[in-house]
């Protein structure tokens, strides 16, 4: 019989093994029994449907908590800040108090040392539909779909400058490194397409938000959990194609190989989390070779349902694409998907924040997107998809009463205006409001939590109990707080 060859890689320590027994010392190992022993040193799962095993795939289907309204959600983000008391949320107070100054406001609230002086809506409002909602002259497209439209003109958020603003809405804190509300989602349901990523983020042809990638980060989660960019034309994602030359049979035997080594690993540190959601990525890339391009590709649609998006026109074809492409990943059974209108330098027109020129800010802005989101509304309807797609409107905060820079407006955290349609909200309905002059909140107040609280409501999902054990704590998207918007609700 023939001896065995020895195990190369016997004895070898890593360099975790070897930093915590150098650095640490023996003195760490009691503590490290200790809190394996109460499951404090691993992050995992605490909801009532953990995703199971630390080597099960993460992204596996998972029952919800109760009956869900929605299957999937279509986050629209407005980067910047669109004003709502020029676009859903009309205030003739400010007609009447055009040019003289608003005493009342709090200095704090204004940023830029201007001073308080009203100013007048420059758009007309209009009542639209069945339902009369009252929309701006700047969505004439949109309007057509009032009826389908639950406007939420009650919003508050807890800072008014843009990145924790931001941070709050994506992950309901205003500190990064949290989840966000697709990781969420990704944890607590899964997928139900094992070829494609559950969270999917389509960014804005001028660039990403403010804070990037920590708006669709996974935080403490594992990474399998986190937004996936996709591009609307081209390659849907940066280096996905094999090198050239390599054929299927050599990549498949790569990954096998990298499974087996990583599934060793596991094995031998059953505590780390994350060995399963890096082998469950590997072989989600995989798989997306050969389905992310067709997912992606435009081209299959007829000239019909390209032309209701806006891609017959430069002005609506970038977003049109991403509202496209939005349909086609729910219908494959993506869970959430988040398009940014805007990016990069949020000011000017490359976002929605209207310092020095509201007029001119959002005419651009709507015109962008206007056709493609009521392109968007009206195609997920015909199909049957609207009453199981949750489609959510809005931006980090809103607009101020007051001028500023001439003719534009600063941020508004105290009374903004975001809108829901379709997964299971009551379509042509107004919830809250804001005083006359659209400054601060009036009647039933939301805030983000509560916003979240309802999002993971209609997709069968308690907040409550949708929760991560992390350092010791049971995290959850809306903290401490949030309930269920029960009126909104069909």
């Amino acid at each position: 019989m023939q001896p065995q060859p020895a195990d190369p890689t016997a004895g070898f320590v890593n360099r975790r093994k070897f930093l915590l027994s150098t650095g640490c010392g023996f003195a760490t190992l009691p503590l490290v029994h200790l809190l394996q022993r109460d499951g404090l040193l691993a992050s995992g799962p605490a909801n009532a449907n953990p995703p199971g095993a630390v080597n099960a795939n993460p992204l596996a289907p998972r029952p919800p908590h109760h009956r869900p309204r929605a299957k999937s959600v279509i986050f629209l983000f407005m980067f910047g800040g669109p004003s709502g008391i020029d676009l859903f949320d009309p205030k003739p107070t400010l007609e009447r108090w055009h040019g003289r100054p608003m005493d009342h406001i709090d200095p704090a609230d204004h940023l830029h040392n201007t001073p308080p002086v009203v100013m007048r809506s420059p758009f007309r409002f209009s009542r639209h539909g069945q339902s009369g909602l009252e929309i701006s002259e700047c969505f004439p497209e949109l309007a057509r779909c009032a009826d389908d439209l639950c406007v939420i003109r009650s919003m508050h958020a807890e800072n008014n400058n843009h990145r924790p603003a931001i941070f709050q809405l994506n992950t309901g804190s205003v500190l990064a490194g949290r989840p966000s509300m697709g990781a969420w989602v990704s944890y607590g349901l899964g997928s139900e397409n094992e070829n494609l990523p559950a969270f999917v983020v389509l960014l804005d042809r001028l660039g990403a938000p403010f804070g990037g990638a920590l708006n669709w980060s996974s935080g403490f989660m594992p990474a399998a959990y986190q937004g996936t960019t996709l591009r609307t034309i081209g390659e849907p994602i940066a280096d996905l194609s094999p090198p050239a030359g390599l054929r299927p049979e050599q990549q498949r035997a790569r990954l096998d190989l990298l499974a087996a080594l990583n599934e060793r690993h596991r094995q031998a540190n059953p505590a780390e989390s994350g060995l399963a959601a890096r082998i469950a990525s590997y072989e989600l890339a995989y798989r997306m070779q050969s389905h992310a391009p067709e997912a992606v590709d435009l081209n299959r649609e007829p000239a019909p349902i390209r032309q209701l998006y806006g891609l017959d026109n430069p002005v609506t074809e970038p977003f049109g694409r991403q509202c496209l492409l939005a349909r086609r990943l729910v219908e494959r059974g993506v869970r959430f998907v988040q398009l940014y209108s805007g990016g990069g330098n949020a000011n000017g027109t490359t976002g929605w924040d209207a310092h020095a020129n509201l007029r001119e800010n959002h005419t651009v802005m709507c015109n962008r997107v206007d056709r493609p989101i009521a392109g968007l509304l009206t195609d997920l309807k015909s199909r049957g998809l609207l009453d199981e797609t949750l489609v959510v409107w809005g931006g980090e905060f809103g607009r101020l009463p007051v001028v500023q820079g001439g003719q534009g407006r600063d941020h508004n955290p105290h009374g903004f205006t975001m809108w829901l349609a379709g997964g299971g909200v009551k379509g042509g309905t107004v919830y809250g409001a804001t005083d006359e002059f659209g400054y601060r909140i009036a009647e039933n107040p939301v805030s983000i939590p509560d916003l979240h609280a309802t999002m993971l409501y209609l997709l069968g999902l308690d907040h409550t109990r949708l929760t991560y054990r992390f350092m010791g704590r049971d995290f959850r998207l809306t903290d401490v707080s949030g309930e269920v918007i029960e009126p909104i609700l069909v």
